[in-house]
């Protein structure tokens, strides 16, 4: 079983007719757009986040049971609005990001018990909170319990610069989660943020990269593989990393206990590669995901 633990929000997808920007609302935040994934992929999983009072909140709650997402564990906060990502597209789908969360229901995160983390294999712990310091060990102590009980940690750096006042802040801040888990994400864009030195200092982890069209590279132990990936014609890239990350994840769990062979390190790989491809396919985070049987169909192309 794995728990994703982070922001849930709404993303508000912009587009542009005859000179008037509309936007459409989507259910996103990364733990919750990975949490969603492994769900269709077929994963036992929990989500844990904070919604505000308010309509937005109420939207995400009923998309999440609608989704067969347990609920349980996504707490309202009565005094806080819920966070909100404007987004806009260029014309190959790449997205810019404007973020709504000034004492938002994501600073609120709710508590962890010891029974959740023990019944999990794989605890993943999302970046946005990173921003407010009472979080950054919010995310800590979660990542020293969940070792404690001998379970593997997953962080998806995930960095959005409008989050951070600056580079550096931001950078040393990630470095502390970082250093703690097990399993981390990288964009090819955040491996130079972070710079490729620091990264291959990271050798007695699983790192993953994605690397867009041309797939993803997976580095462990000193050792490093490239993974291709499918070509498809894309329409939103919102959340292809986190389906991507759902992927690897899946088979990850998949292979709890197991050594990391480079077989299941590339097959891992090949599954997130195809489901990240097909999710840029339409519109939304989590919209389009594809199921379990359209992956394996291109497993076995």
């Amino acid at each position: 079983m794995l728990i994703c633990i982070g922001e849930i929000l709404a993303d508000m997808i912009g587009e542009e007719k005859n000179g008037i920007t509309t936007y459409e609302r989507k259910a996103g935040g990364a733990p919750f757009n990975v949490a969603c994934a492994l769900k269709k992929f077929g994963a036992d999983v929990k989500f844990v986040g904070s919604v505000g009072d308010d309509l937005i909140g109420k939207f995400l709650i009923k998309y999440a049971a609608d989704f067969g997402m347990d609920t349980e564990y996504i707490h309202r906060c009565e005094d806080r609005n819920t966070t909100l990502a404007f987004v806009e597209l260029n014309e190959e789908g790449e997205r810019s990001f404007c973020f709504y969360r000034k004492n938002t229901a994501d600073y609120c995160m709710p508590a962890v018990s010891d029974e959740l983390i023990k019944s999990a294999d794989i605890v993943s712990v999302g970046s946005l909170m990173l921003a407010d310091d009472t979080c950054v060990e919010y995310a800590l102590d979660i990542i020293r319990r969940a070792h404690s009980f001998g379970k593997t940690v997953a962080f998806d750096v995930n960095y959005r610069t409008d989050i951070f006042r600056d580079k550096e802040s931001a950078v040393r801040t990630y470095k502390k989660i970082l250093a703690a888990a097990d399993i981390v994400k990288f964009s090819e864009d955040e491996v130079e943020t972070f710079t490729e030195e620091y990264v291959d200092s990271l050798s007695n982890k699983l790192v993953l990269i994605t690397l867009g069209k041309d797939g993803s590279e997976w580095r462990y132990e000193g050792k490093r593989g490239k993974v291709p990936t499918i070509t498809v014609k894309p329409v939103d890239t919102t959340g292809a990393g986190d389906a991507f990350f759902a992927g690897a994840l899946s088979i990850l769990n998949n292979n709890v206990g197991k050594p990391l062979t480079e077989e299941i390190l590339n097959e891992s790989l090949r599954f997130g590669n195809i489901a990240g491809a097909l999710n840029t396919t339409g519109r939304g985070a989590i919209d389009h995901l594809p199921d379990l049987d359209t992956i394996k169909t291109y497993l076995n192309i």
